[in-house]
């Protein structure tokens, strides 16, 4: 029952689903965004021993993302002792969502425990150049050698967003666990849905 009310409610505020494609190998530049956690600008270069990161596209409202809090909470507690700190962006558009303004960001990071910062991706430029389609939708950059972040993995967190516990594959911190191992990443999308971000001015296919 608890699955059918939240499929409803990701369709309610419109679905969509992640390609399973694997896609060549995409760099990640600099960027910076200030975070609601903090009320500071955070860039990627802010992380000097950084040996990647794992980026979650989330927002205040999804149903869907809300369920991940606290497994969020958990992998940057974990993580970012390793290298690897866990950033969260808010790209949905605020002259749409009034629910999505940093003021209420702020409100939900400071309720929530956020121990991870919290961006807003006003001008929609960092989910542009990572190609997210909805909330959540996480990936995994690592840092190469030109001081860049390539993509090495994109798509759910794990297979049971209402059921943690049952989860039987978690997608992302395998890749993680890999990459720390200096191994190639065994699968590197997969899919996933949640509530789509919509890009300002771009003309939407239903």
């Amino acid at each position: 029952m608890r699955k059918a009310l939240i499929i409803f409610s990701v369709l309610f505020f419109g679905i969509s689903i992640s390609s399973f494609k694997t896609t060549k190998e995409k760099s990640i530049s600099e960027f910076k965004l200030k975070s609601a956690t903090s009320n500071k600008n955070i860039a990627l270069s802010d992380y000097k021993n950084a040996k990647g990161f794992i980026v979650v596209f989330t927002c205040n409202k999804c149903p869907m993302a809300k369920l991940y809090i606290k497994r969020m909470n958990e992998l940057n507690s974990k993580y970012s002792k390793l290298g690897i700190s866990l950033l969260a962006v808010n790209s949905m558009d605020t002259l749409a969502y009034f629910e999505e303004s940093f003021k209420r960001m702020q409100k939900k990071a400071k309720s929530e425990n956020f121990n991870f910062p919290y961006l807003q991706d006003k001008k929609q430029t960092v989910v542009k150049q990572f190609g997210a389609t909805h909330t959540p939708q996480s990936f995994v950059i690592w840092k190469n050698n030109k001081g860049t972040f390539d993509i090495k993995y994109q798509g759910a967190i794990d297979d049971n967003a209402s059921t943690p516990e049952n989860a039987e594959n978690h997608y992302l911190t395998e890749a993680v666990d890999e990459l720390l191992k200096g191994k190639s990443v065994t699968i590197k999308s997969t899919e996933s849905f949640g509530c789509r971000i919509y890009i300002r001015g771009e003309k939407q296919v239903h």
